[in-house]
């Protein structure tokens, strides 16, 4: 496969390994993240495998430039080299059990490519490497109480995109990336044979897969609020539609320079909107806001596989662990129990 040459984030990589990630981005639909993801894990094996092979030094390891390897050194490699690689990244580098988990999964991905679209081995060498499990850890997520207080403090300058914005996070569960690429004509409006509106939303999720997600009362208002003019409070939004007619206005959330706001800006609006209210020191982040309404629908009777759906998850176990969630919350509530602490008397 071809790659793009010009690509300057790649150009460290030997061939072979370019040819893996230009058919993990455009073949198989992988993120951008993902893909710069399995490229730093395999460099960092290969930075390994110099120091090992004696071929650089292990005090500027970070440094170490991968662009030398050959076909003949990436076909050397068999599972102890591998699993040499597991301990030193566990031993000398710090890694966690879920750094050196996705460090494996990269590597058995990339030799399971060299074997079937590649042939360059009858049997990938890293048919057995045993994955080293991460420890499940359950989300953190915001109570109803404190999702509430979040949504009555959203007090910043562009009030009704940033409410929006929240209320599409709290009540869809949408990732970072499926909101921002948002589209004004992502969102159908549909009358029933009873007269009713209904209102949803194409996003656009992992591996370029498209699922709906249909919009409550809740996110409609805001939605509606956003767009409408007010000529004492004009919004960004309609603005916008009236100035610039470019392929940028037809973003949903817009930045006060009429183009589609980044990923960044919204982590910083969600960011001073946990300020605002006082949880900005418990850990939370964007993606938390996700993990809150997944919580909130399963806790409310939402059937898990259709949890699953809603949230765009491929594999039902990833949203098995918000069963999890409401399992430690039973086991804490016994453990809260007044009565919990009760020893029998003793008979005198």
């Amino acid at each position: 496969m071809q790659t793009n040459s010009n690509d300057k984030y790649y150009s460290d990589a030997p061939q072979l390994i370019k040819d893996f990630i230009y058919y993990e981005k455009i073949i198989k639909g992988r993120s951008e993240l993902t893909v710069k993801n399995y490229y730093i894990d395999i460099r960092t094996f290969f930075r390994f495998y110099k120091v090992q092979q004696r071929r650089a030094s292990d005090d500027n390891f970070s440094e170490i430039s991968i662009s030398d390897i050959t076909e003949k050194d990436i076909c050397s490699v068999d599972l102890q080299t591998v699993q040499e690689f597991l301990i030193f990244m566990k031993e000398d580098k710090n890694n966690e059990q879920k750094a050196r988990y996705r460090k494996a999964v990269a590597l058995r991905q990339f030799y399971k490519f060299l074997t079937n679209n590649k042939h360059l081995f009858e049997v990938s060498p890293l048919v057995n490497l045993e994955l080293p499990s991460p420890k499940p850890a359950l989300p953190k997520y915001l109570t109803l109480e404190q999702s509430l207080e979040m949504l009555s403090h959203i007090d910043t300058p562009d009030q009704k995109r940033d409410y929006c914005i929240v209320v599409f996070f709290l009540n869809c569960g949408m990732r970072l990336s499926e909101l921002v690429g948002i589209n004004l004509k992502d969102i159908r409006q549909t009358t029933g044979a009873d007269g009713k509106t209904s209102y949803s939303l194409k996003v656009l999720g992992k591996g370029n897969k498209e699922r709906i997600i249909y919009l409550n009362d809740a996110c409609v208002r805001a939605y509606k609020d956003y767009l409408a003019p007010d000529e004492t409070d004009p919004d960004v939004r309609a603005a916008a539609g009236c100035r610039n007619m470019s392929s940028q206005s037809d973003a949903l959330f817009l930045s006060r320079r009429n183009t589609r706001i980044s990923n960044r800006r919204v982590q910083q609006i969600v960011e001073e909107c946990f300020k605002s209210c006082g949880l900005d020191n418990i850990g939370l982040s964007v993606h938390k806001l996700r993990h809150t309404a997944a919580t909130l629908m399963y806790q409310n009777g939402v059937d898990v596989r259709v949890l699953k759906d809603v949230l765009g998850h491929e594999n039902l176990n990833t949203t098995q662990i918000y069963t999890h969630v409401s399992s430690q919350q039973m086991e804490n509530a016994v453990k809260n129990n007044p009565l919990s602490t009760v020893t029998p008397k003793k008979k005198q």
